[in-house]
């Protein structure tokens, strides 16, 4: 497929953003309307900055996908209100991961008893998604992760996959999930064209225990984008190409973590784009 698989690819993307201050007029200003937005979920902030943002972004025309992580949800009666207000908000769209919080807002400690709990609910959002993890989770081993998504097959829609930076084991994991008759189509977790210095700024900007806990966790990835031709998306897809490209594969698109570079990232979409022939 080549340039014409990575065209398509870039051409149905999703942009990850963070429920800050200046993010709605961010997006406003730079997404055209047509991109799909998702905002994160903090567990020091909890679900209302998400849940305001994305209504308002709805109001905007766009269609955004909010985070409901599962540990972030006191019980029942808080998840129905959490549908009930994204439904009024005209969102038919939702991503479910288990979260952060430690412990848990509430009786939810992973994502699978609130997909189910959605389901009994009469499946309330046409697309839901799963979280799919190429790189090893810190904390649970790859066969478990690979396990969860079969899990949440019957209940989920699509899955993103987590941050990868190498191409080899993205085409592996891909592999090896498709080999375990996962058929959910995959959107593609890839990092846009981050500045380090950027990258530190927004983390001191979302919490001081959050920003602890995301530099403690994400160590490595400063490190690749710190280092001189360390990371680049143009590099990883080209080198990635043959394996998410493929039919075989299911990728349905790019998942970007823009990290609220959202002008910056959506000018490299374009520029690649262009320079595919787009």
């Amino acid at each position: 497929m080549g340039a014409e698989g990575l065209r398509t690819l870039l051409s149905s993307v999703r942009y990850e953003v963070l429920p800050a201050k200046a993010t709605e007029d961010k997006v406003l200003a730079h997404v055209p309307s047509d991109v799909v937005v998702t905002v994160t979920a903090s567990p020091v902030k909890g679900l209302e900055p998400t849940l305001d943002l994305t209504t308002r972004l709805a109001a905007h025309g766009y269609r955004v996908v909010p985070h409901v992580p599962a540990r972030l949800l006191r019980d029942e009666v808080h998840l129905k209100e959490v549908v009930e207000r994204l439904r009024e908000a005209g969102v038919d769209d939702v991503f479910v991961p288990a979260g952060d919080a430690d412990p848990p807002a509430g009786a939810y400690d992973g994502a699978l008893p609130v997909l189910r709990r959605l389901s009994e609910l009469g499946r309330p959002f046409a697309r839901v998604g799963v979280t799919g993890y190429p790189e090893s989770h810190p904390l649970i081993h790859d066969d478990l992760t690979i396990q969860a998504m079969w899990d949440k097959r019957e209940h989920a829609t699509y899955i993103v996959s987590n941050l990868c930076f190498d191409p080899r084991v993205l085409g592996e994991w891909i592999a090896r999930i498709r080999r375990r008759d996962i058929t959910l189509p995959v959107h593609l977790g890839v990092a846009g064209p981050v500045q380090r210095a950027k990258l530190l700024a927004m983390a001191t900007k979302i919490g001081v225990g959050e920003s602890t806990r995301f530099l403690t966790k994400h160590a490595s990835w400063f490190l690749r984008f710190a280092t001189p031709g360390g990371y680049s998306p143009d590099r990883l897809l080209t080198r990635a190409e043959e394996a998410v490209t493929a039919p075989s594969a299911g990728v349905a698109g790019l998942h970007l973590f823009t990290f609220n570079q959202i002008a910056e990232t959506e000018a490299w979409r374009c520029a690649a784009l262009e320079r595919l022939g787009g």
